[in-house]
């Protein structure tokens, strides 16, 4: 349980947009410092310039999460300016879909880079500062939220990659959950898990590397960007909406963060499906029209 987040100190990756913007502005109203990260620099500027006019303390680093050198220098910063984080969202994420075996080794390279490893290293080089001062503290409390996805707990087609990185997300940080837990009652994790939430996701592509940006796109893969763009853009539930909900996790030490309880139907049929040693069930069931569209789209190219 955390009550208490006056003077305490949040990294935010992602910060620029999204669901890293919405938490860095309730962290902002709780009194707390943060740490905003972010790979685009005019993004980031604004969220600066906005939280620093709130009144909250700000350290803005442009950094990109997959590389380690550059994430090791960003700890390096937060624990001089601020000590040892009490929260870390590891938030940061791109998208990218197509038939998965027309997704480029450059294409693997950026989606995993940016939301596999930078989920690694956000919490390689933070939880030993995290613990270090839990341990000179009996009553210091902190709490890890990685951003993952519905993508990390169902296998929708057309977006194969996007899938693999998120179900890393997802067991890596139930591990890290079962982990804390093995050597610490100060320190918790949680999963956020949004499905169709309007952010900068699906137009992530704007911040791809310009070395590993420069392969034409599929036809699956400009079809997936369609559909992805329609289904992220018509969404109801707000990012803000979802950072209160990561909030009240935190406060209730509660590890699966969801935007939308009632697709886990989708999963429950999945998981059904793995213990019954069935194939994977119709990812489509619910919204068959979807599936029509997506396959004569795909035949048609």
């Amino acid at each position: 349980m955390i009550d208490d987040f006056q003077g305490k100190t949040a990294v935010l990756t992602g910060a620029g947009s999204g669901f890293g913007l919405e938490c860095a502005r309730i962290g902002a109203s709780l009194g707390m410092n943060l740490v905003l990260v972010d790979v685009q620099a005019d993004a980031l500027a604004r969220a600066e310039a906005e939280l620093k006019a709130s009144g909250a303390k700000v350290l803005a680093r442009q950094v990109d999460v997959s590389s380690e050198a550059q994430m090791a220098e960003l700890a390096q910063a937060v624990q001089a300016t601020f000590g040892a984080p009490h929260f870390v969202f590891n938030n940061a994420g791109v998208g990218s879909g197509g038939l998965i075996w027309e997704n480029s080794v450059k294409d693997w390279e950026w989606v995993l880079g940016v939301n596999v490893w930078g989920v690694i290293h956000g919490v390689r080089l933070f939880t030993p500062m995290m613990l270090a001062a839990a341990k000179a503290d009996p009553t210091w409390r902190g709490h890890i939220v990685n951003t993952a996805s519905m993508a990390g707990l169902l296998t929708p087609p057309n977006m194969g990659i996007y899938n693999v990185s998120k179900h890393a997300v997802v067991a890596f940080t139930e591990t890290l959950y079962q982990d804390l837990r093995l050597v610490t009652d100060q320190i918790g994790a949680s999963v956020l898990c949004p499905y169709f939430v309007p952010t900068g996701i699906s137009q992530s592509h704007r911040n791809k590397p310009a070395n590993l940006a420069d392969e034409k796109p599929t036809q699956s893969q400009l079809i997936g960007q369609a559909m992805s763009d329609k289904a992220v853009s018509s969404g109801k539930v707000t990012a803000a909406e979802v950072a209160h909900k990561v909030f009240e996790a935190m406060r209730e030490d509660c590890f699966y963060v969801f935007s939308h309880p009632k697709a886990l139907g989708n999963v429950r049929s999945r998981m059904e499906a793995i213990v019954a040693v069935e194939n994977p069930p119709d990812p489509f069931l619910e919204r068959p029209e979807v599936g029509v569209q997506l396959k004569a789209a795909l035949r048609s190219a």
